[in-house]
């Protein structure tokens, strides 16, 4: 069997800006950690890490908004419909609009209400305060962006994610030195800089729009009738992927708050590894959106050859490359702990759970691939039913954790992340056997 085929090429070519995207996502937070964390008092990062970490939790919901959208262009695009195409993009980026305005409108209720959740140092909060106000006057931008982002994936764009983060990310920094350091505006500076950059990056994602649109002979007879016609599809497909979302994060705070309970040194040891699970994921996301794209114009052309080609592709490669991180991990896995920290004790306990980095890539590679062949096929429900099931078994292998301590958490993540992938992987499996996958979710 040959290594590279055609269709593994153009995998990667949809595959491989994409992972470099994903993998500077975890990198983003840092720029204006690094700069806030050079001012005079520590409340002012503390701000910082708590409004960024609020701001990160109610946009990773909304994400919904680039997976929907993703799914659905891919389908109007492998059908050549081109009012398919501009219905894709007008009606959520109008949805998208509408949200972000409502945050706007009640962003004194909600900032309110969730640093009342979070509580803590009453100075760290009024900096966090400080922070939101002014980073979430970005929210229309923010939630256009990811439509935006959707929508070029759909079409097979691939240099528009890494030109759209580039520019957003430079411009962020250069805001962020400029406001922090040069004026002195503190915490609202670096939020500042983030806010306007979200807007700059909107008129650049406009623009690469409009010419895809041009290429495709879409004019504005097209966006002018677009948001009418199947939206209570759109709505239903983001509901689901919603619920879908929000019980993964659940989940995923979940192995923080139970950390918590074992103790500060567990704490800081998940934090460690957690790095390593969140490149490796992001990593592997980057197929995930490929399949997204590729299994949606696949199921728009119902073409099921087609379909099983981009499939068997995805397999192979998203394998090699979680099986690249499991040897990775097993052989120099200790060399990045130490890299990450000078804590002995840290490094010591480090040891002890790194076994469950070198399984994890292997187990959760499945559950990635499959979320993308479903958002391809706007299977909403079904993703949120997988969902619903892995999250019950997240929670009745965290009943382990009084017995195997730290490894129960670990076990509990590897048994969600396994749940999704068989459940999803069943009701492929079951579509296959009654030929029903491209009929309408």
């Amino acid at each position: 069997m040959r290594l590279f085929s055609n269709t593994d090429l153009a995998l990667w070519r949809l595959a491989l800006p994409m992972i470099f995207s994903n993998i500077t996502v975890p990198l983003l937070g840092l720029v204006d950690t690094a700069v806030v964390g050079h001012l005079d008092h520590p409340v002012y990062l503390g701000g910082v890490a708590i409004g960024s970490m609020i701001t990160s939790f109610l946009f990773m919901l909304l994400t919904v908004l680039r997976m929907s959208t993703t799914g659905l262009t891919a389908q109007a695009f492998g059908a050549q419909d081109k009012a398919g195409l501009a219905r894709a993009l007008v009606q959520p980026l109008l949805l998208a609009t509408a949200v972000g305005l409502i945050i706007l409108l009640f962003s004194t209720s909600l900032i309110q209400l969730t640093l009342n959740i979070v509580q803590g140092d009453s100075a760290v909060l009024e900096q966090a305060k400080y922070f939101l106000e002014v980073r979430w006057l970005s929210a229309p931008a923010a939630l256009a962006n990811m439509v935006i982002l959707g929508w070029l994936l759909g079409v097979q764009y691939v240099r528009a994610p890494v030109i759209l983060l580039i520019v957003g990310n430079l411009l962020n920094i250069v805001l962020d030195l400029y406001f922090v350091i040069e004026l002195g505006w503190g915490v609202k500076g670096a939020a500042w800089a983030t806010a306007i950059s979200e807007y700059a990056t909107l008129l650049l994602g406009l623009y690469l729009v409009f010419r895809v649109l041009r290429m495709k002979g879409i004019d504005f007879g097209f966006l002018k009738t677009a948001w009418r016609g199947n939206i209570r599809r759109l709505m239903a497909l983001n509901r689901d992927i919603l619920l879908r979302s929000l019980l993964l994060q659940l989940c995923m705070a979940s192995l923080t708050i139970y950390g918590a309970r074992l103790g500060s040194d567990i704490v800081a040891v998940n934090a460690v590894l957690m790095n390593l699970l969140s490149f490796t994921a992001y990593a592997l996301d980057g197929f995930a959106y490929a399949v997204e794209a590729y299994s949606g114009q696949a199921f728009g052309a119902k073409s099921d050859k087609q379909l099983m080609r981009v499939w068997k592709a995805c397999c192979k490669q998203a394998g090699i490359v979680a099986l690249s991180f499991s040897a990775i991990y097993a052989f120099v896995g200790m060399d990045i702990v130490n890299a990450l920290t000078s804590l002995t004790v840290i490094r010591a306990l480090a040891g002890d759970y790194l076994i469950w980095q070198v399984v994890l890539p292997l187990i959760g590679v499945w559950c990635y691939l499959l979320d993308g062949l479903f958002i391809g096929a706007t299977r909403g429900h079904e993703m949120r039913n997988s969902m619903a099931i892995a999250a019950c078994g997240f929670g009745l292998t965290l009943l382990t954790v009084p017995v195997l301590g730290n490894h129960g958490l670990w076990l509990s993540l590897a048994v969600f992340l396994s749940l999704r992938g068989l459940a999803l992987g069943w009701i492929w499996y079951r579509h296959r056997q009654k030929g029903t996958w491209f009929s309408q979710a």
